[in-house]
């Protein structure tokens, strides 16, 4: 591996711009669009491995940022040493690499935030004894709190209770030495699985209906298991005692900050109503908003049936929120479906699950808004100028999505407002060529794509062979000409953003336990994984003035790496090191070996607080 040294920051290079040349692919030319006055940046990056994000253009060596917030120029050291005027930040990158920050169109940051509040069984797979053992763990260590204050346990993994097939119920978790209501919250952010005492906290019994939506797994006689579905985990949640705001706003400051540090400059939050939109402003008004936020507006299945009430819903919380500087409003989340692995099987196929040996069943999960109710909405959102990000993991849910967009384009014409279908777990070969007719955005979770527990044991048996290598079909959407975006889902899965770029090339990714998945089949060239990643999800977030790309008059929403992602062996991309990262041309994370002092006061365009985000 052939990693930088270390690189080094001054106020002015005494020794002038051009005094080193980096190791470049192609001759360095003149400063793009120089102007025709020189203007002094804001900060100059030099000797450095500059990726402007175009095709076919040459590796730069030098970047300006200009005090907008904006790339000035970018070309050789010698053309941009004009930009070094006597109040610039002058980065030497020591050869180290300049790129696009990464855009996560799908997460869940302040999710992540929540959830670090609380002990975590960090998605293990567990036998029922094991599983036992960690919680009276959790207790012991928390026994303050006896009897009555709840036990809240993040990650736990639905798919992973051993022996396989094993069906979490009530009386595992009442048996703990303990009077406390427990609550297990599965990393799917599916399942929730609750003893008899939260049960009973909750008010959930045999005579409470399922929500829309959503299941309350039952016994036999009908009273409720434990396990709760989708929509239904809501009954139980809400009965739970919030953190404060102060432990919420510090939680969830801590956790876009470590975003920053793996080189998000930009999230859509996947799923947001006013709980999410107060945090955000908290944070905003208290200066740790560090990236970008598009908040996707949660509609609820029964809402969805009511397109007009549903965009009165939305307009309203833009026009609460719409000055929470950080956030750019437009896009509303709807679930079409839930999960496809077992035992959930919630996700809506267009054919039957297969029992446990490989039979067909009558069961092919559940569709949470109609064919005809999507297609209404997305009717009135397109006209209105909304986008719609649509969860669909089954093939019936993609084809319901689609049909929904069809639907308003038929109404409306092209729009250009980019809806999208969010995971894509599976699509029948047939809707491939239907994206790029309807201008609609394919968002994948590609470090999902690989050998483990979720897509063999969870899921390969219930599926079959012939389904199972459609898997995350990413290769054969972008043949069919989809625009693909990439996105995380954190925290239903850790922030690994470097081994998410890589697993969509490999299909393996650092954390496999069985192999690759269908590389041949779906693997994208690395050049594809880091186009979704950056200018894929730009375009999916309608943020054109990022575009994922470091042109001039483009915001500076940059990372600073501790190596080439696009030369090193595939593998060890997952371990890649992010030195500095900037939105809109402000430090929001350096590194121990970063290249710039901390900032106490002022920013490097001026602007103190959260970023400025159009």
């Amino acid at each position: 591996m052939n990693h930088s040294s270390a690189p080094s920051r001054r106020r002015v290079l005494a020794t002038g711009l051009g005094a080193a040349a980096a190791v470049s692919l192609a001759a360095p030319g003149t400063a793009a669009a120089a102007p025709a006055k020189r203007r002094s940046a804001a900060l100059v990056v030099h000797h450095a491995r500059v990726l402007t994000g175009e095709a076919h253009a040459p590796v730069e060596q030098s970047l300006a940022v200009g005090r907008d917030g904006k790339v000035l120029a970018t070309g050789s050291d010698a053309a941009l040493r004009r930009y070094v005027g006597r109040d610039t930040e002058v980065v030497d990158a020591r050869g180290a690499t300049v790129m696009s920050g990464i855009h996560d169109g799908h997460a869940h940051p302040l999710g992540a935030g929540e959830r670090s509040l609380h002990p975590t069984l960090e998605g293990a797979t567990l036998t029922v004894p094991q599983l036992q053992e960690a919680l009276t763990g959790f207790l012991s260590s928390d026994s303050s709190h006896e009897p009555d204050g709840w036990l809240v346990v993040e990650d736990w993994n639905p798919v992973g209770l051993l022996p396989a097939g094993t069906v979490p119920h009530h009386r595992m978790l009442d048996s703990l030495p303990t009077r406390r209501p427990i609550a297990l919250i599965g990393n799917d952010g599916h399942n929730a699985w609750a003893n008899q005492r939260a049960l009973d906290l909750a008010g959930i019994t045999a005579a409470t209906p399922d929500p829309a939506g959503g299941q309350i797994v039952r016994d036999p006689d009908g009273k409720p298991g434990g396990l709760l579905k989708d929509t239904a985990q809501d009954l139980l949640t809400r009965v739970i005692p919030p953190p404060t705001q102060a432990q919420l706003v510090a939680a969830c400051a801590k956790a876009l900050a470590q975003a920053a540090a793996s080189g998000i400059t930009t999230f859509m939050d996947a799923s947001v109503g006013t709980h999410e939109l107060d945090t955000y402003a908290a944070l905003s008004a208290a200066g740790k908003l560090p990236q970008r936020i598009v908040p996707a507006l949660l509609i609820g299945p029964d809402l969805a049936k009511d397109p007009a009430g549903a965009l009165r819903y939305v307009r309203e919380l833009r026009a609460r929120y719409g000055q929470v500087r950080g956030l750019r409003f437009g896009t509303a989340k709807v679930f079409l479906d839930g999960v496809i692995e077992y035992p959930s099987q919630t996700a809506a196929l267009l054919a039957p699950y297969l029992d446990a040996e490989g039979r067909p069943t009558t069961h092919r999960g559940d569709l949470y808004v109609s064919s005809a109710d999507y297609g209404r909405l997305a009717t009135v959102f397109d006209r209105a100028d909304w986008q719609l990000h649509a969860h669909a993991i089954g093939d019936r849910a993609v084809r319901t999505a689609l049909d929904g967009y069809e639907t308003a384009v038929r109404a409306n014409g092209r729009r250009g407002n980019r809806h999208t279908v969010a995971h894509l777990q599976l699509v029948h070969p047939s809707d491939y060529r239907r994206f790029a007719p309807l201008g609609v955005v394919a968002c994948m979770q590609l470090q999902w794509a690989m050998r483990d527990i979720w897509t063999m044991e969870a899921l390969l048996p219930y599926i079959g062979p012939e389904r199972h290598r459609l898997l995350y079909p990413a290769r054969s959407l972008e043949r069919h000409g989809a625009t693909l975006s990439g996105g995380s889902d954190w925290p239903v899965d850790p922030l690994q953003t470097w081994n998410q770029v890589r697993t969509a090339v490999d299909r393996e990714g650092a954390e496999a336990g069985e192999g690759a998945l269908y590389p041949e089949l779906e693997g994208l060239t690395r050049t594809s994984s880091l186009r979704m990643h950056t200018a894929g999800t730009a375009y999916q977030l309608r943020m054109d003035h990022l575009s994922g790309r470091l042109l001039p008059g483009m915001a500076a929403d940059l990372v600073l790496l501790d190596r080439d992602v696009t030369r090193v062996p595939i593998a060890e991309v997952s371990g890649t090191g992010v030195r500095l990262t900037l939105v809109g041309g402000r430090v929001v994370h350096e590194g121990v070996t970063a290249p710039v002092a901390a900032r106490r006061a002022r920013s490097l365009t001026g602007v103190h607080g959260a970023c400025g985000c159009g």
